[in-house]
């Protein structure tokens, strides 16, 4: 950041482009990108606002429609918010000393608290840049003679430098309040950045156990046809092995669970029911038989 010239650094993004591309010089897959990206940024967009109103009411601030003058907006801005506006103020101020102490024209400022309430997001920083730019203007033609010393492509510790140098008391303080616009911004970006990644956090967790209720419920579905049937088998160790297999390689196991299910839970031999009234009683090959049985009902099982 502090590499960069200082009127391209407060003049950059956000501006729009004249010589943008129009939406028909787009090809059809160029166009549905954009198109993709416009989708996410506007869901990107109503998960912010949640996320925000959310955290207002833990901390028991007033949500966005209860806020009417610019101070309510002001007095209610959480820490890292607030010191970005209060550099920016003190930015503003400056600048506008300079510009009446100049006898110039005072440039019109637009950002405000609200901009920023409740929380700081990048997508709003465009008011912010356009009077960071203007004020600039205002105090190359304000101190001419002062600023042409600046050295070329000023670095934030050469501009504190310069303003700690400088008699003129608007113009220190324009400096330094613009050195610290920067590091407040990059710090709510970080605050930002921060909260994006605690909520996705909690959307992966949310999706996990919804995943792992919908699987368990999946398998209680599985164990309850097969107990239904009276299979001579353990039905909740069938379908638990089965399942932990799955997650291995998916295709092997389905393919097991179709033609040998016993590699899951073996066939209990003993409560197979006898023959022939009773007078046969159920031997190895009749758990071979009764495999082959379950395998063929899973096969066409649907749950």
């Amino acid at each position: 950041m502090a590499d960069n010239q200082v009127h391209q650094e407060v003049d950059k993004l956000l501006n729009a482009d004249p010589n943008a591309p129009s939406a028909s010089s787009f090809d059809d897959d160029e166009f549905d990108r954009l198109l993709d990206d416009f989708i996410s940024k506007q869901l990107d967009d109503v998960e912010d606002t949640a996320e925000e109103t959310q955290e207002l009411q833990q901390k028991q601030k007033p949500e966005l429609s209860d806020l009417v003058y610019r101070d309510d907006f002001a007095d209610n801005l959480f820490e890292e918010e607030r010191r970005l506006f209060d550099a920016y103020s003190n930015f503003r101020n400056a600048v506008l000393n300079m510009a009446k102490q100049a006898e110039i024209s005072e440039p019109e400022f637009s950002f405000s608290a609200q901009e920023i309430y409740p929380r700081f997001r990048p997508s709003r920083m465009k008011k912010l840049n356009d009077d960071i730019s203007a004020g600039w203007e205002t105090m190359i033609l304000a101190q001419p003679v002062r600023l042409s010393s600046l050295p070329d492509n000023p670095s934030d510790e050469q501009l504190l430098n310069f303003a700690e140098k400088t008699t003129d008391e608007n113009l220190q303080l324009a400096l330094i309040s613009y050195v610290e616009v920067l590091i407040e911004v990059e710090g709510c970006e970080i605050a930002y950045n921060l909260r994006k990644a605690k909520a996705e956090k909690r959307k992966i967790e949310k999706q996990l156990y919804e995943e792992h209720l919908e699987r368990k419920e999946k398998m209680q579905k599985f164990i309850e046809a097969i107990r239904r049937q009276k299979f001579p088998i353990d039905a909740e160790r069938l379908v638990n092995n089965f399942f932990k297999s799955v997650r291995k390689d998916p295709e092997s196991a389905q393919k097991i669970l179709e033609t040998n299910p016993a590699t899951f839970a073996p066939i209990e031999v003993d409560k197979i029911p006898p023959r022939f009234f009773g007078m046969i009683k159920p031997k190895p090959e009749d758990g071979i038989r009764v495999n082959k049985q379950i395998g063929q009902f899973l096969k066409n099982l649907k749950v």
